[in-house]
């Protein structure tokens, strides 16, 4: 068993996605995620039309969405019970059977995010990379990720990916939990206070620099890039003390900041929307 695996057959990812915090994070990505799911619903819908009228329901059946380290399938199954067509692929075995037991209508397999070789190429509409990116070390290992997502997704169609960053974890783990001087005698912060990582530390760190040169050598357009939780990682126990309306108010506050570019960057993750190319020379 790997230390990986190890970690995740203790960490409880259902409770942090239930958490406020983790709320923030998964209810933002999801408008997100339902907005290139109705772009593809709109594009089979129309190419339909000029045949024949086709019904929401059988629209949704169509769309195929791929879920890279789908963890315990928080993202896929929810899309499944939706009517969507999905996919999973996740490595730890033990997050695997928690997601099996879920429901019958997400084909979920095991597999490695750095070489998805059950899966054809330019197969699904809308491709989710949100786990893998945090555990990967180094740039090629990020970049093979990548380019495995880019071919199994059509032409046109859409990839998310999300990143650990790297000033949460300067902040957080480094002042919050006063490791600093520890880190800088360790070299894990480097003199500008890039995070040095390693499989030890399990997580990997990510810069809005080191994502755009990712994109660049795999010929990846952007759309957009979001912060899908600001700053709730930030202020847990704020979070919690707030009435069931006034955390409303927060989500719908994430909701309306996530795209601007002053804050993207500064939450604990950032999800890059990108769309592969039709054509490409």
């Amino acid at each position: 068993m790997t230390q990986l695996e190890e970690y995740y057959n203790k960490f409880n990812e259902e409770k942090r996605l239930d958490s406020r915090h983790g709320q923030v994070e998964y209810r933002v990505s999801m408008k997100y995620i339902h907005m290139y799911l109705d772009e593809a619903a709109a594009r089979i819908a129309g190419a339909a039309a000029l045949e024949r009228e086709i019904d929401a329901d059988t629209v949704r059946g169509q769309i195929k969405v791929l879920d890279i380290g789908a963890g315990t399938g928080r993202y896929s199954v929810a899309l499944a019970e939706e009517g969507y067509d999905v996919t999973a692929v996740e490595l730890v075995r033990y997050n695997l059977g928690i997601l099996k037991k879920k429901t019958i209508r997400v084909k979920a397999m095991q597999g490695n995010a750095m070489n998805l070789k059950k899966l054809e190429s330019d197969s699904f509409d809308v491709t989710l990379l949100f786990g893998p990116m945090y555990h990967l070390f180094g740039f090629e290992d990020k970049r093979k990720a990548l380019r495995e997502a880019k071919r199994v997704t059509k032409p046109g169609g859409v990839i998310l990916v999300a990143y650990c960053m790297n000033e949460y974890g300067v902040i957080t783990y480094g002042f919050k939990e006063r490791h600093v001087l520890e880190c800088m005698q360790q070299g894990r912060f480097a003199e500008d206070f890039r995070t040095i990582s390693s499989p030890d530390t399990l997580y990997d760190y990510m810069r809005i620099e080191d994502i755009d040169a990712l994109n660049e050598a795999e010929g990846l357009e952007r759309i957009r890039i979001i912060s899908p939780d600001g700053p709730a990682n930030y202020i847990r126990p704020f979070l919690n003390q707030l009435s069931e309306e006034e955390f409303e108010v927060f989500v719908r506050y994430q909701m309306a900041v996530c795209e601007r570019a002053d804050l993207i960057g500064a939450g604990a993750h950032t999800t890059d929307i990108l769309r592969k190319v039709k054509c490409e020379v």
